[in-house]
């Protein structure tokens, strides 16, 4: 199985950026899709975006639609979500999860087998 560990959360103000890391150990990041999803606290756990295995092919939820870009780097065994103009309202515990490689790109939660400890994003204004 795959362990995912999230980095690159922080204090950020309103309008900024961050770029949130995925990194996959245990198996090849190669051998899944990888999504990324968010709870903000008395919050559902959202989903934000997803990349299938070939990095070729993305989803985005309507959350952070236009404002970030999920991207991935096999080699490296790296996922990447990159948020830009950053609002008080993405404040959350941002999580990456996996599911087995293949053409369907999950977007629900129950979805993903494997979650990460995810990492906490403060927008401050």
């Amino acid at each position: 199985q795959v362990q995912l560990v999230e980095s690159g959360g922080g204090l950020v103000q309103t309008g900024g950026s961050l770029r949130l890391s995925c990194a996959a150990s245990g198996r090849s990041a190669c051998d899944y899709n990888i999504g990324w999803f968010r709870q903000a606290p008395g919050k559902e756990r959202e989903f934000v975006a997803a990349i299938i295995w070939t990095g070729g092919r993305t989803y985005y939820g309507d959350s952070m639609k236009g404002r970030s870009t999920i991207s991935r780097d096999n080699a490296a065994n790296t996922v990447y979500l990159q948020m830009n103009s950053l609002k008080i309202e993405d404040t959350a515990v941002y999580y990456c999860a996996a599911h087995y490689a293949s053409d369907y790109l999950g977007i629900g939660q129950g979805q993903y087998i494997y979650w990460g400890q995810g990492t906490q994003v403060t927008v401050s204004s």
